[in-house]
C-alpha cells in the first residue's frame, strides 16, 4: 500500500504497490509491470479505483482509473504519468474527488440525486432573469433560476431548452455550463447544473406559462425574496468579474475595481484574499476577508466548496494540468474558478475551451 494515502472509507482488494514504490527511481519500462498493481474498493463494490501498467516498454505508462458499477468504457476518472513518484499523489487525487463528490453526498443524503439543470438568462443591460415557482410545486412562491429535470436520455442543454420553452415561451439556441450544486430538499436529492445565457443566446417574448411572476434583477442587487435553497448561493457569486489581469504576486485586477489581493500584501483594504495553500482554509482570517485558495484537483475545488471560499484559482503550468482543468470544469464545479495560465501559449491554446467549459475567468498577464 502506498505510504500515507488516505483511504476515507475505501477497502484495498489487490496491493502489489509497496514492490513497486521501492523501485521509484528506476525506469518502469526496465519492471516487467503488469496492468494490475492496486485496486481500492469503495461503497460495496459500487466504486474500483484501480492501478496498473499499460502499453509495452518505453511506450508504457501508468494508468489510474476511476470506475462506477464496473463501468470501465465510461471512467468517472482516468490519469496517466510515467513517473513512480507521481502515482500516489494521482490516486489520493481521486480518492478526495471520489469522496467530496459522490461518497460523502450520498451518506448525507442517501436518496437518488436528481439530475437538474437551470438558465441564468441574461438581457442587454446584464440583468439576469428570476422566477417564481408555481401553485402545487414544492417550495411555491420562491425565486428561482428556471430550470427542470433532465429526462432519461436527454442531455443538459436540450432540458434547458425544452424547459424554458414549456415554463416561460422562450427559446435558448446558446448557453455556457457555470457552476455545479448538489443540494438535499424535503421532497428531493439534486444535482443542479447552471448555465449562463447571454443576452444573445435567447429569443422570443417571455411568457408566464405555468402562473408564475418573473422579473429581471442586478447581479449582487436583489429585491426578491424568499430564494430557493440552492439558488441563493449563487446570488453572491454572479457579481464576481469574469476578466482579471495579474499574477500571484500582485494579485489579481479587474477593470471595475474589484481585486483579490494575497493573503499577506501590505496594508490591504478589506476584501477577497488569495490563499497560497488550501491549509490556510482552516486558519483563522478576519471577518472582512474573503478567501480565494489556489487548488490544482478535482479533490482541492472540493475541499475549497466545502470550506466556503468565496472562489477557487488554478494555477496551470503545462499542458496536463490545463487538461486536468478542462476534465473538471467539463465534470461541474460547485464554485467559481479562475485559471491562471503561466505563460501566453497556454492561455492562447485553453483560454477558449476554459471559458466554454464553464471557467469564471481566465487570467490575462499585465
Amino acid at each position: 500500500m502506498p505510504q500515507n494515502l488516505n483511504l476515507r472509507n475505501g477497502t484495498i482488494t489487490y496491493d502489489n504497490f509497496f514492490w513497486l514504490l521501492e523501485h521509484a527511481d528506476s525506469n518502469p519500462a526496465d519492471l516487467l509491470l503488469g496492468e494490475d498493481l492496486l485496486q481500492i474498493s469503495f461503497c460495496g463494490g459500487q466504486y474500483l479505483l484501480d492501478a496498473g501498467w499499460y502499453g509495452f516498454g518505453p511506450r508504457g505508462q501508468f494508468g489510474v482509473m476511476l470506475v462506477e458499477n464496473q463501468d470501465w468504457e465510461h471512467p468517472l476518472r482516468k490519469e496517466y504519468t510515467r513517473e513512480i513518484s507521481r502515482l500516489p499523489a494521482l490516486l489520493q487525487e481521486c480518492i478526495d474527488w471520489l469522496w467530496h463528490t459522490r461518497i460523502a453526498p450520498a451518506e448525507a443524503d442517501p436518496r437518488p440525486l436528481l439530475q437538474v439543470v437551470a438558465g441564468i438568462v441574461y438581457n442587454d443591460c446584464g440583468e439576469v432573469l428570476l422566477s417564481s415557482r408555481p401553485e402545487g410545486k414544492a417550495y411555491a412562491g420562491y425565486w428561482e433560476f428556471a430550470g427542470g429535470k433532465v429526462e432519461a436520455s436527454e442531455s443538459e442543454l436540450a432540458a434547458l431548452r425544452r424547459e424554458f420553452a414549456e415554463e416561460l415561451g422562450i427559446q435558448i439556441h446558446s448557453a455556457v455550463p457555470w457552476l455545479t450544486k448538489t443540494h438535499s430538499y424535503e421532497h428531493a436529492h439534486v444535482r443542479l447544473r447552471f448555465f449562463r445565457v447571454p443576452a444573445d443566446g435567447w429569443r422570443g417574448e417571455l411568457q408566464a406559462r405555468e402562473g408564475q411572476q418573473w422579473r429581471w434583477q442586478q447581479p449582487g442587487r436583489y429585491d426578491v425574496s424568499p430564494m430557493l435553497p440552492a439558488n441563493a448561493a449563487l446570488l453572491t457569486a454572479l457579481a464576481l468579474p469574469t476578466q482579471f489581469s495579474g499574477s500571484l504576486n500582485e494579485g489579481l485586477h479587474a477593470a471595475d475595481g474589484f481585486c483579490v489581493l494575497p493573503l499577506h500584501a501590505a496594508n490591504p483594504p478589506p476584501g477577497s484574499r488569495l490563499l497560497a495553500d488550501l491549509a490556510d482554509l482552516a486558519a483563522d482570517t478576519p471577518g472582512d476577508v474573503r478567501r480565494w485558495p489556489l487548488v490544482r484537483s478535482p479533490g482541492d475545488i472540493a475541499a475549497a466548496a466545502a470550506a466556503q471560499a468565496e472562489a477557487a484559482v488554478w494555477p496551470i503550468d503545462n499542458a496536463t494540468a490545463a487538461e486536468h482543468a478542462c476534465a473538471a470544469l467539463a465534470e461541474g464545479v460547485p464554485l467559481p474558478l479562475v485559471l491562471l495560465p503561466a505563460n501566453a501559449a497556454l492561455a492562447e491554446r485553453y483560454a477558449e475551451r476554459w471559458l466554454a467549459a464553464g471557467a469564471q475567468a481566465v487570467v490575462q498577464g499585465r
